[in-house]
């Protein structure tokens, strides 16, 4: 049937019903339409989700203090209504601004105790609200034993569905030998890993008035975290990892095959398969990158199977986000049913409907 061109977005809108349909046929206690509409909830899983808790908050505000950082208040409840209104079945909680990740040495007891404090929080949130929320526990690096005690009460205690890290610690990636113990055991114990975005100590201040600037360097500190994993051989080397980047996967997917060809030949051995093949099992979530070149290039570089949902919310808005994937053209239902719940229900099992 032909399409006129004023009919695209109403065409793509339709499909993206029918695939929620699809979706809302392994969640059927959801309901999914009224009068034509669609209500909560669409069974998406939004793996990139932060919470507030009151006491973190408090402490970001004094660490943030002449920052001109303003964090958002927020409780589960500001969550639930979000999620409500965007067809958000569960959302995997995960701490936002990086208050412990610059902890030094004389620190180290703070950064524990928030990490657990936040981590006890997030888990009676998931226990308040059966199906609604996932635990990504933090965890308090870089202090390597603090952060192996914390992965040991996460799993073994709270439960938790993963592990929350930031892409950057002082002006170490997680490739860094300093971290392998880290990763060794979350090998061990098959962990799905979350890394958000930070800003590096070395890449702060280079324009002025942009003390600490997100516009672009949270895009390249994902790709330096990926570059890291990669030369330090860290994904070959514990293949149970599996490892989630934000927004797309930021610079990396457009820097891929220039990763690809100029990776040192020396280097070969830490990446057997090739390069490619490690880039490949990366997950990627899509929160607040979903317009066509962002899209374009992340499709290019690896199979749906590896593309999540993710929001960003609070700090974002859904509709940063699912207004994108809203008018993209490059997936059909089917895809769409993988990236809102299918694949993720792979890396978290017990959300699966």
């Amino acid at each position: 049937m032909a399409i006129a061109k004023g009919e695209t977005i109403q065409v793509r809108r339709r499909e993206f019903l029918k695939a929620i349909a699809g979706a809302g046929a392994l969640h059927p206690a959801v309901p999914l339409l009224a009068q034509g509409r669609p209500v909560a909830s669409t069974a998406r899983i939004d793996v990139h989700h932060h919470m507030t808790p009151a006491f973190y908050l408090k402490e970001m505000e004094q660490e943030a203090r002449g920052s001109g950082f303003n964090p958002r208040p927020w409780t589960p409840e500001i969550s639930l209504a979000a999620m409500d209104k965007h067809g958000v079945a569960t959302a995997m909680l995960s701490p936002v601004q990086r208050l412990v990740a610059d902890s030094m040495s004389d620190r180290t007891p703070r950064a524990r105790s928030l990490a657990r404090r936040n981590n006890e929080y997030n888990a009676q949130v998931v226990r308040d609200h059966p199906g609604r929320f996932g635990l990504l526990a933090a965890l308090p690096l870089p202090d390597q034993d603090g952060s192996l005690k914390e992965i040991e009460y996460a799993f073994d205690t709270l439960h938790a569905d993963g592990i929350a890290l930031w892409t950057s610690y002082l002006d170490k990636w997680p490739g860094d030998p300093a971290f392998a113990p880290v990763f060794e055991e979350l090998n061990r114990r098959n962990a799905v890993v979350f890394f958000h975005p930070a800003t590096a100590s070395c890449c702060r201040n280079l324009i002025a008035g942009l003390s600490i600037s997100g516009i672009i360097e949270y895009d390249l500190d994902t790709a330096r975290a990926a570059e890291s994993i990669l030369v330090n051989g860290l994904s070959a080397r514990f293949p149970n990892l599996r490892l989630i980047f934000s927004h797309s996967g930021g610079a990396l997917t457009v820097l891929a095959a220039r990763i690809i060809d100029d990776f040192p030949k020396a280097f070969a051995a830490r990446a057997p398969h090739g390069v490619e093949y490690e880039l490949k099992k990366f997950y990627y979530e899509v929160a607040h990158a979903t317009k066509a070149p962002a899209l374009d290039a992340l499709r290019d570089l690896v199979p749906t199977s590896q593309i999540l949902f993710g929001s960003d919310v609070p700090i974002r808005e859904y509709e940063l986000t699912t207004e994108g994937l809203d008018h993209y053209t490059g997936f059909s239902p089917a895809d769409l049913r993988a990236i809102y719940r299918g694949n993720a229900e792979q890396l978290f099992p017990r959300l699966r409907a």
